[in-house]
C-alpha cells in the first residue's frame, strides 16, 4: 500500500507531502521531483504567479545517495514570496490577528461552507487549504509513484480535450506513451492542432472579459498489468479508487472512465470491448477502450483512459459573482484573489499524479516487496503466472478438441 499525507497553505512557508510504503532501491533525485513540478506550471493562461513561482524542493528524508530507503519519504516545497517576506505577517503562525479579514466569500468555493463548518470569520482560513497550490504536493508525491511504476513498464500521460467550447473530435485517438514531450510543448498540452488553437483563442476572450474557463483532460496509463484491484470489495474496486482519486482533485466536477457517459446512450451489443487471442504473444487482447482498461473494478491489461472535468476557476480578474458580506450580511460582489483564467493545462498533471498514486498502490498491495528488486521479480513472476495460465487453457481446449468423439458427447 502507498499512503501520502499533504501539509501546507497556498502562502504559508511551504507545502509539506510524506509518501509512505516506497519500497528501498528506488532511484529518485530532487531534479525528477522538480521536473513534475515545472510540469504543472505550464499551460497557457495561467496567472503571473507561474512565471515566479520556482518550486524549491527538498528531500527531508527516507533517501540516501539517491535511492530511498523504504522508509517514510519527505519532500518540502517552499514558497519562494515567503521568503521574500510578502507574506509573512498574514500567514504568521504566531498569536495574532489579522488586520484584513475576507468576509466576501466567493461562489464556487469553499469559502463560506468552510466559515461555517469551523466556525470562521475569515475565509482565508478556509482558502489557503482549499487552494489548488495544494497540488504541487500531490504532484511531488507523484513523482515518486511515477518513478515506481517506471520500474514495472508502466507510463501515464495526459492531455487536454476541451477548454471551455474549444475541443478535440470526439474519435480522435489516445496519444501513445513517447507523445508526452509533444503534448507539453503544446501552449495548452493539447495535440491537435486546430483544437490548440481554437483553445487559445477562447482563453485570450475569456481573459479579456476578466473571465474564467474549464475544461477537460484525458489521462491514460500504458502498460498496467492485469490484475490490479479486485471485484470482491465496493472500496477495492480500482475504477472506484480511481474515480474517487480524480473527484477529489479541486475544482473537479466529473470524472468518466473509457467512453464513460456515451455508454449510457449504447446499446450493450455495440458498448463493451470484445475479447480476442493473439496468438503470437500467447495473450487475450481487446481492441478498443470503451471501459477505459477496467472490467469489475479490476485492471484487464490494456491502457487505463479516463476524462476528468474541471469547472471554470471561482476567483476571477473581473468580480461579478454576486456574495454576501459575513460580516454586515449587505450584498456585494466576491473579493479577488490572484488567480488564472484556466488552469486545464495543469489539471493534466496533476490527474496524471492521482492515477500513479492509485496504480502505484495497487501494484504494491498486488506485487509486495520491501526492496524496488522483489518487487520486480513478484510482478514479473504474476506476468508468467497470468501467460501460462492462459497458455494451459489453450493447450487444455486444444486436447479436448483432438480426442473429442461427437458420439460419445452426444450420449453423455
Amino acid at each position: 500500500m502507498l499512503r501520502f499525507l499533504t501539509a501546507g497553505e497556498s502562502h504559508g512557508r511551504g507545502l509539506v507531502v510524506i509518501v509512505e510504503g516506497l519500497p528501498a532501491g528506488l532511484p529518485i533525485t530532487v531534479a525528477q521531483i522538480a521536473d513534475e513540478l515545472a510540469r504543472r506550471r505550464l499551460g497557457f493562461g495561467r496567472g503571473p504567479r507561474m512565471r515566479f513561482e520556482a518550486d524549491e524542493v527538498t528531500l527531508l528524508a527516507g533517501v540516501r545517495h539517491g535511492r530511498t530507503l523504504g522508509s517514510p519519504v519527505a519532500v518540502e516545497i517552499g514558497n519562494s514570496e515567503w521568503e521574500r517576506g510578502k507574506w509573512n505577517a498574514e500567514m504568521d503562525p504566531a498569536p495574532g490577528r489579522t488586520e484584513a479579514p475576507l468576509t466576501k466569500p466567493r461562489p464556487g468555493h469553499a469559502d463560506l461552507a468552510g466559515m461555517q463548518k469551523y466556525g470562521f470569520d475569515d475565509a482565508r482560513n478556509v482558502l489557503e487549504r482549499a487552494s489548488a497550490r495544494e497540488t504541487a504536493a500531490r504532484v511531488a508525491a507523484g513523482a515518486l509513484a511515477k518513478a515506481l511504476l517506471a520500474e514495472l513498464g508502466v507510463s501515464i500521460l495526459s492531455h487536454v480535450v476541451r477548454i471551455g467550447d474549444a475541443a478535440v473530435p470526439d474519435d480522435m485517438a489516445g496519444p501513445e506513451p513517447g507523445a508526452l514531450e509533444r503534448i507539453d510543448a503544446s501552449e495548452v498540452r493539447c495535440v491537435h492542432p486546430e483544437a490548440e488553437a481554437a483553445m487559445v483563442d477562447a482563453i485570450k476572450a475569456a481573459a479579456r472579459d476578466g473571465d474564467s474557463l474549464g475544461g477537460t483532460v484525458e489521462v491514460v496509463a500504458h502498460g498496467v498489468p492485469v490484475g490490479l484491484g479486485s471485484h470482491v470489495h465496493w472500496d477495492r474496486k480500482l475504477d472506484g479508487l480511481l474515480a474517487q482519486a480524480f473527484m477529489s482533485i479541486q475544482a473537479v466536477k466529473a470524472v468518466e472512465l473509457g467512453a464513460g457517459v456515451a455508454l449510457a446512450a449504447q446499446r450493450g451489443s455495440v458498448a463493451h470491448d470484445a475479447i480476442g487471442w493473439d496468438e503470437a504473444d500467447g495473450r487475450y487482447v481487446r481492441a478498443t477502450t470503451r471501459a477505459g482498461g477496467l472490467e469489475g473494478g479490476i485492471s484487464t491489461g490494456g491502457p487505463l483512459v479516463a476524462r476528468v472535468s474541471m469547472k471554470p476557476l471561482a476567483t476571477l480578474n473581473r468580480p461579478v459573482l454576486g456574495t454576501v458580506d459575513t460580516a454586515t450580511k449587505e450584498a456585494t460582489v466576491s473579493f479577488r484573489e490572484r488567480t488564472d483564467v484556466t488552469a486545464v493545462p495543469a489539471l493534466g498533471v496533476v490527474a496524471e499524479t492521482m492515477c500513479a498514486l492509485v496504480v502505484a498502490s495497487e501494484a504494491l498491495r498486488k506485487f509486495g516487496g520491501d526492496s524496488v528488486g522483489e518487487l520486480r521479480r513478484n510482478a514479473a513472476g504474476f506476468a508468467r503466472q497470468v501467460a501460462e495460465q492462459a497458455q494451459a487453457t489453450t493447450d487444455a481446449v486444444d486436447d479436448v478438441a483432438f480426442n473429442w468423439d461427437p458420439d460419445e458427447a452426444f450420449r453423455a
